[in-house]
């Protein structure tokens, strides 16, 4: 894995001063690591993965899952390979099929195409790998990380209400193609650009397709368990060994089945790791989200998998002081604990392994969250996982809140999503809603959650892949209807049907339990003492963003606020998280 980053202007022939743009590709590499680079008359490129040809040449980041299929079925049609990567299957691909060839691709990526005449930016089906780019002066800028982006000399940060919209009324999530920095775009999921002429123009290549589910509930849970298994499989083929990330729900042990039962064919034993937090022994309070702790579950997988497995815990004074460091690595506000926590676990998992599979996205496809089927949750008229729209005003300045009208912010973004389902005739209006809702996960939810696992492990150099993401498995269930996917009546019940051979019964019924989190009243304490702080700090950019006296009363613990801010835990301790990521952000663009 590596970021990808570049420059283009119809314009300009960057080989008439060569040493500046040169010098541009090189202080845009200092950013992220890269080592290689491409400089000819209208196009610079900067990649570890970098190929180039006669006319051609590419910077790609990421994983194909079908890459073997692919060079093989290019070999027939008479291409030679000159090396074993991807980045020239692709390459060659692109040449041979032309730009539309990215349908036949099956992974996570994102890449940028020259071939002497326009550059295309393709992006992967589900939007795993990021993107950003911006157009200045005619010039084209893309990276796939943003403080790449701000590597190039003429492009600086730079934040307007919309990005304030974006941060407080839908943060950590985003919409869709939104850089959050003024004028930073992102290429959307399943798309590709064309840049041409100083004409900019977006392809669609990919989308959900919504029509009538044809087998019955027997051949619904077979085809599950092939798509699945095949997924997991495809994935684990790697140069070396794969683990994977056991939290002892029902997704990544599956996950861990698959993986370990096709490891032991060859005579192997997988590596596995689970989270928790130091202190939860004594700590861990059950709630509704979290009814119990992960461990005993991950037992349970053991005495059935001959698992290599590691427990890995994080203390809550690693967890305060990574809140900055994942601000760096993501270049934006993320999910406050659950991002610090996440790169902590992965700089672990590095040590041991540099693939690792993971049980992430089954929520958003198989329907395992209460805005499913809690009909309170299915019904609002809003993002369901931040409904409650005054927990995240109740702390900003009446001033701010006057300039961003969240609510009509939010809404709209809301109303626009909407519009993009793809709808089926003749549907229930609860069937239909539901639909929605599925989209909006995948579109919203999932993509923030891919971020997040995405950025985290590619910043210690592991790279986490999610079988559940599978493109052909998204496609699948986004036509089953919810009595299947509901399988019995219970939640996620046609996931649990499909691999009821492989996982113990007290697990098979597990309730969905949510990445874990620090009990420990001390880590509130610190936040306290880091907030409270910045509220002293007269040169903080955060305070004429928000109500301080109300801040500082839900500092010290005197004003609480009873929704989380988004999805089921960022409330509390989180929150004071979040707001202390604002203002680590703000500080590092200035």
């Amino acid at each position: 894995m590596c970021t990808i980053a570049g420059f283009c202007n119809f314009n300009i022939d960057f080989e008439s001063n060569t040493p500046y743009f040169n010098h541009v590709l090189t202080t845009m590499r200092q950013n992220h690591g890269a080592d290689g680079q491409y400089l000819s008359n209208h196009i610079g490129f900067s990649c570890k993965h970098l190929s180039k040809g006669s006319k051609f040449a590419i910077v790609y980041n990421g994983t194909l899952y079908n890459a073997g299929d692919l060079k093989q079925e290019l070999r027939k049609t008479g291409v030679v390979f000159e090396t074993k990567s991807e980045t020239e299957i692709i390459l060659n691909a692109f040449i041979h099929y032309g730009p539309s060839f990215v349908e036949k691709l099956n992974g996570v990526f994102a890449f940028a195409i020259w071939n002497g005449q326009s550059l295309f930016l393709y992006r992967d089906h589900v939007g795993a790998k990021p993107l950003f780019y911006t157009v200045k002066d005619s010039t084209l800028v893309f990276a796939s990380e943003l403080k790449t982006l701000f590597g190039h000399p003429d492009i600086r940060p730079a934040i307007d209400n919309n990005s304030l919209r974006e941060i407080f009324g839908l943060g950590p999530a985003r919409t869709p193609g939104c850089g959050v920095f003024k004028d930073v775009y992102e290429v959307l999921p399943g798309h590709y650009l064309v840049f041409s002429g100083n004409e900019l123009k977006p392809v669609r290549y990919w989308a959900l397709e919504s029509r009538p589910h044809k087998h019955n509930c027997e051949e619904t849970v077979e085809t599950v368990s092939r798509l699945v298994t095949d997924a997991i499989k495809r994935q684990m083929i790697s140069n070396t060994p794969v683990c994977t990330l056991l939290s002892g729900g029902v997704d990544s042990s599956i996950v861990t089945a698959v993986a370990s039962n096709h490891l032991q064919e060859s005579g192997r034993t997988l590596n596995t790791f689970s989270f928790d937090f130091k202190g939860n022994d004594e700590f861990f309070t059950a709630n509704t989200f979290q009814p119990e702790r992960d461990r005993p579950f991950v037992d349970k997988m053991r005495k059935i998998y001959p698992l290599n497995h590691t427990y890995l815990e994080c203390a809550e004074e690693d967890l305060v002081d990574l809140l900055d460091d994942v601000v760096h690595t993501k270049g934006l506000p993320g999910m406050a604990d659950i991002d610090a926590s996440l790169l902590y676990f992965c700089k672990l998992v590095k040590q041991h392994n540099s693939v690792a599979l993971t049980g992430e996205c089954a929520d958003e496809i198989f329907g395992g969250y209460p805005w499913f089927y809690r009909e309170e949750l299915m019904q609002t008229n809003t993002f369901p996982w931040s409904k409650d729209m005054q927990t995240r005003k109740a702390l900003l300045s009446p001033e701010l809140l006057e300039t961003l009208q969240l609510d009509e912010y939010v809404q709209s973004r809301y109303e626009d999503s909407l519009k993009q389902v793809p709808c089926l005739a003749g549907e229930t209006p609860q069937e239909a809603r539901r639909r929605e809702i599925s989209y909006l996960n995948i579109m919203w939810f999932m993509q923030t959650l891919l971020t997040r696992m995405d950025r985290a492990s590619v910043a210690v150099g592991l790279e986490a892949r999610a079988p559940f993401a599978d493109r052909r498995i998204m496609e699948y269930l986004w036509n089953v209807p919810w009595e299947m996917k509901c399988h019995n009546g219970v939640v996620k019940g046609l996931l649990r049907e499909a691999f009821r051979a492989l996982l113990p019964p007290e697990l098979l019924s597990r309730k969905k339990s949510p990445f874990p989190k620090t009990y420990n009243p001390n880590y509130t304490h610190l936040l306290q003492q880091r907030l409270l702080a910045i509220l002293d700090n007269a040169s903080s950019p955060l305070l004429p963003l928000i109500d301080r006296e109300k801040m500082h009363r839900f500092a010290l613990g005197t004003q609480t606020l009873d929704n989380p801010w988004f999805g089921q835990l960022m409330a509390g301790p989180q929150l004071m998280a979040y707001f202390i990521q604002v203002d680590t952000w703000l500080r590092m663009y200035a």
